[in-house]
């Protein structure tokens, strides 16, 4: 009773003391989770949920500038005392894009939390999320959600999310064989829907690639663009003239070479 008396009072005068004073302050040591092990006594859990709320508090206190230095050691111990606790790498990884700005330690927070727990779909699909919306970095997205669709009883909506990066990538023959396989088995209109609207603007790409590189090698032979597609054909530079998902033609301007579809793929 004394003792921790006496240690209450040294916490109390210690906290009064402003961090950035006192040298060496943000500095700690927690050992490895191996080594931690050793000493919790087969409550290795119970330790991991201890560590992760003193985490909390501790990357939450701004005091500590050096703070985020311990970040992936932090949540490595408590991945090596409960592998299975998926809080602390979904939050982890959260800390490491939000405020310690780094999206490459937070991908490693979620490899880690994923290789433990290779059931867990939320892990991949949260890096594939941070990938395309934060890092517009659709190839690592796609590989991401590509992960996540390999795992069972992932949501439906990982495959639309890999075949919409697809496209991102100008991958297109994935993302149509992708969004084909969405159209013919989803049983929902509305996904029906959307991926119809995604097969007609992939559709769309593809064509305008194949017409693009026909007008270049016409330009190369004739020293100028041709005026109507049906020139193409005729010179046998492309077989015949494409048209879209809807056998509507798509609209050209010669001067400007610009090629569009009649109808955006979201008003159809």
């Amino acid at each position: 009773m004394v003792s921790l008396a006496l240690f209450a009072g040294l916490k109390l005068k210690t906290d009064a003391v402003a961090r950035y004073k006192v040298p060496g302050s943000s500095i700690i040591y927690i050992p490895s989770g191996k080594s931690l092990k050793y000493v919790t006594f087969g409550y290795n859990s119970l330790a991991a949920d201890l560590i992760y709320l003193w985490a909390i508090q501790y990357f939450s206190d701004q005091t500590i500038w050096e703070r985020f230095d311990y970040l992936d050691h932090i949540f490595s111990i408590i991945a090596e005392l409960d592998p299975q606790y998926l809080d602390p790498y979904e939050i982890g990884a959260l800390i490491a894009v939000y405020d310690a700005k780094d999206l490459d330690l937070a991908f490693g927070i979620l490899d880690r939390g994923l290789e433990k727990n290779p059931t867990q779909w939320i892990l991949p699909l949260q890096a594939g999320h941070f990938a395309q919306m934060i890092a517009k970095n659709f190839e690592v997205a796609q590989k991401y959600y590509k992960k996540t669709m390999e795992v069972e009883g992932a949501p439906d909506i990982a495959h639309r999310l890999y075949a919409n990066t697809a496209f991102r990538t100008s991958d297109y023959k994935t993302a149509w064989k992708n969004w084909l396989e969405i159209y013919e088995t989803a049983t929902d209109e509305r996904v029906i829907k959307i991926a119809s609207n995604h097969l007609y603007r992939t559709k769309a790409a593809m064509d305008f690639e194949t017409l693009k590189s026909a007008i270049e090698l016409y330009k190369n032979k004739y020293g100028r663009a041709p005026d109507d597609f049906r020139l193409l054909v005729s010179d046998g530079l492309i077989t015949a003239v494409p048209k879209d998902l809807d056998g509507e033609d798509y609209l050209y301007d010669p001067e400007t070479e610009i090629i569009t579809t009649r109808i955006s793929p979201w008003k159809r």
